[in-house]
């Protein structure tokens, strides 16, 4: 039995269906839920860019970020506008809120998560 590889478009897909789950989330009251559906909405938009530019899939969040900061050394629009928004989101959304509870003030980092996707879907050529 053959696996589909996924596309790059595949990943932005999933990347937006996290997105409105998260919004979903926050909507009910679910905050911690929201901010790390927010976060795997970044990371899965992270890693569909790196996959357009790269044509690799990276395996786990570390390569994410080896692959990020790459990518960024190469070009100034991924150095500014994608590289810190990933790193914040993956520290105050997955890291603060998620694991440790601390979801004071999210809302806008949740919401930002939206321009991530749609920064890296340009940046990616889709």
């Amino acid at each position: 039995m053959t696996t589909k590889v996924p596309t790059a478009a595949d990943i932005f897909a999933d990347a937006r269906l996290m997105y409105s789950e998260a919004l979903e989330r926050l909507r009910v009251g679910d905050v911690r839920d929201a901010a790390e559906k927010a976060w795997c909405a970044t990371k899965r938009a992270t890693d569909a860019l790196i996959l357009a530019r790269t044509g690799q899939i990276p395996e786990h969040s570390s390569a994410t970020s080896v692959e990020m900061r790459k990518l960024a050394e190469q070009d100034a629009d991924v150095k500014r506008l994608i590289l810190p928004r990933y790193y914040t989101h993956q520290r105050i959304l997955h890291g603060d809120c998620f694991y440790n509870g601390h979801c004071g003030q999210i809302q806008g980092y949740i919401q930002a998560a939206s321009q991530h996707i749609v920064d890296a879907e340009r940046l990616a050529g889709l």
